[in-house]
């Protein structure tokens, strides 16, 4: 199955396999051994964060449409090999970009958090992760997201300033969900968000305090996008730029 054309992307376009009427695998631990080693590649790469969160949820019982999946994402290492991380240092400050997916898992109606962090333009923390809970709307799962980053943004602040570098101006956390974005910043809305008042008041306290300022952003820029959905070519590719990803085999 290696030898078949190379796919230019891994499994971003395709349906999550949540729920697959494919037959159960002979050999179940082959899939589990090929997901618990690729999986170590998030570390460098990134734009995988979300096909690995995908895959690794059927160690169980993985069956045929699981394994197709994973055998795509080969493809994809196998056409990219020289792809990695461009560090290319710019003005010391973080900045942070936060997304969700209402209702995302058909099985669960959980929401899925992905958040993407960057120090000096270049990345250091990205993660996609199911909530824990069932969000009743998609502001409150984008908040939940918004509490995610900041918790990942005071950790990383607090490494700086172990370091003895201290950020020069509070972070810039973006969303691209006005409702949240307005929560954050009036506190009127808290009588009508009562379910998830910890994470509103957690995400306020630390914007009064200036680590942390919200700001929009438009869906077309939401580099957190890549950590939340599938994708199709063009806007996975797109993504790809932004994310301080290149190709070192590419043709200059």
């Amino acid at each position: 199955m290696l030898g078949c054309r190379p796919s230019s992307f891994p499994i971003e376009q395709c349906h999550q396999p949540q729920v697959s009427s494919s037959p159960l695998l002979a050999d179940p631990v082959r899939y589990r051994r090929l997901v618990g080693r690729l999986i170590y590649l998030t570390i460098t790469r990134p734009e995988l964060s979300y096909s690995f969160h995908v895959l690794a949820q059927f160690m169980q019982a993985p069956r045929q449409d699981h394994w197709d999946a994973a055998i795509r994402v080969l493809r994809y290492l196998k056409s990219s090999p020289g792809q990695g991380l461009l560090l290319e240092p710019q003005s010391l400050d973080l900045a942070a970009y936060c997304d969700s997916d209402w209702a995302s898992c058909p099985i669960t109606r959980r929401s899925v958090t992905g958040y993407f962090i960057t120090l000096c333009g270049c990345p250091v923390s990205w993660k996609t992760k199911k909530q824990n809970t069932v969000s009743r709307s998609s502001a409150e799962a984008e908040y939940r997201s918004m509490a995610a980053a900041v918790s990942e943004i005071l950790w990383l602040r607090g490494l700086l300033a172990s370091l003895g570098i201290r950020p020069v101006s509070s972070t810039r956390l973006f969303c691209d969900n006005q409702a949240a974005l307005h929560i954050a910043a009036n506190p009127v809305f808290h009588e009508r968000t009562k379910h998830i008042e910890i994470d509103c008041h957690f995400v306020r306290d630390h914007i009064r305090s200036g680590a942390v300022h919200t700001s929009h952003i438009s869906t077309q820029l939401q580099l957190a996008d890549i950590f939340t959905k599938a994708l199709g070519r063009d806007r996975f590719h797109f993504l790809l730029t932004k994310l301080g990803i290149r190709n070192l085999h590419a043709p200059t």
